[in-house]
C-alpha cells in the first residue's frame, strides 16, 4: 500500500499527516511532497508531533516531481484555504482524496495563539487520518 500526501510547501500539514498515517501501520509506505516544496520542515509542526511521541524531524520536504512516475494506492491533498493552490497530481492513482486543513504556519497573533493553532490542526489531522485509515485503508491491507 503506497500513499502520497500532497500540499503546497510540504513543511507542515502534509508532514504531520505523513507522521500520523505511518504511525498507524508500518505496512503502509507513506510519502509526502509539495508543489512548491519549501525544502525544510516547519519547526512548529515538528514540535507539535514530538509532543505526542511522533518524530517527523528526519522527514524531507520534497517536490511532487519526484513522485510523478510512480503508481499510488492513494494520493491525498491536505491544503485547506480556498485561496491556496493545491497540487493537481497527474500520476497513476487508484484513489484521489482531498482532506483540507487550515495552515497553522499562517496563524497570526500571540505566541500562545499560534501554538494553539498548531495543536488544533495537529489534532484535526490525527482524527481525519485515523478515520481514513480505519475505514478505508486498513480493510485493504
Amino acid at each position: 500500500m503506497k500513499v502520497l500526501i500532497l500540499c503546497t510547501g510540504n513543511s507542515c500539514r502534509s508532514q504531520m499527516a505523513h507522521g500520523f498515517l505511518q504511525s498507524f501501520d508500518k505496512k503502509i509506505e507513506v510519502f509526502s511532497a509539495g508543489t512548491e516544496a519549501s525544502g525544510k520542515l516547519n519547526a512548529g509542526a515538528v514540535t507539535a508531533m514530538q509532543e505526542i511521541g511522533i518524530d517527523i524531524s528526519n522527514h524531507t520536504s520534497d517536490s511532487v516531481e519526484k513522485y510523478l512516475k510512480e503508481t499510488w494506492n492513494y494520493v491525498i491533498t491536505v491544503c485547506g484555504g480556498a485561496n491556496e493552490k493545491c497540487p493537481a497530481f497527474i500520476g497513476k492513482v487508484k484513489h484521489r482524496l482531498h482532506i483540507g486543513f487550515d495552515d497553522p504556519s499562517h496563524a497570526v497573533g500571540s505566541k500562545e495563539f499560534v501554538w494553539s493553532e498548531f495543536l488544533r490542526v495537529r489534532d484535526e489531522i490525527k482524527r481525519e487520518f485515523e478515520n481514513l485509515y480505519l475505514e478505508e485503508i486498513k480493510p485493504l491491507l
